[in-house]
């Protein structure tokens, strides 16, 4: 039995299960949320801020702590936050994500990727910005992951949003690991995701032209 239906994303819902958890249960099967689980408490271990979870064997069924507050993106739209200082918060997370200790050690320069970082996965909380949703996360290198939320901020600042342009050149003013291969590659990605539409997939030619620009 599920509680109350807090929210839905692309491929996942969210339900209430008391004042303290919530279940996150993937809708098409394709994500793995024992591993995602496994991810976020190593990165929480090392105090990188994430919800806590409950260990779990289930491929679909993710059990976490409850977080109150909105998203960065629910403050920018509301005027609460600026896009200079989201895109500032989105620089550090990346950073602070990125002095994480990776977990192949076969590799020391790999480091804990989230690849789907963006305002609306990021939690203002009353104890702070708390990073979700890793079903993308792995192991890499960082200018993957900056490459990746410059994408994505870029997709929608040619889209339907303008003022992500403007945290799009905020993140870029601080531009990390930013590199011309980790950009191809987070493009190629991005038109092989299986959740774009085809006008989102249309739209990357126009994200990389205006991420060189900025940068």
């Amino acid at each position: 039995m599920t509680g109350r239906l807090l929210g839905s994303g692309r491929s996942a819902d969210v339900y209430e299960i008391d004042e303290a958890w919530v279940l996150r249960r993937d809708r098409d099967g394709w994500g793995d949320a024992a591993a995602e689980g496994a991810v976020m408490a190593h990165v929480g271990r090392h105090g990188y801020p994430v919800p806590r979870v409950r260990a779990s064997g289930s491929r679909t069924d993710l059990v976490m702590e409850r977080l109150s507050g909105p998203t960065l993106l629910a403050a920018l739209l509301a005027g609460q936050t600026g896009p200079a200082e989201g895109g500032a918060l989105l620089a550090s997370l990346l950073r602070r994500l990125h002095a994480v200790p990776g977990r192949d050690p076969a590799d020391p320069g790999s480091r804990v990727l989230h690849l789907d970082l963006h305002p609306d996965n990021v939690m203002l909380t009353p104890d702070g910005p708390r990073v979700i949703d890793w079903t993308n996360a792995e192991n890499g290198p960082p200018a993957l992951d900056w490459a990746t939320s410059a994408v994505i901020l870029a997709q929608v600042a040619v889209g339907a949003m303008p003022m992500a342009g403007d945290l799009l050149a905020a993140l870029l003013a601080d531009p990390g690991e930013l590199t011309d291969e980790g950009l191809a590659e987070a493009l190629r990605r991005r038109a092989a995701n299986p959740t774009m539409s085809r006008h989102e997939v249309d739209l990357l030619g126009a994200a990389e032209d205006l991420i060189r620009t900025l940068r």
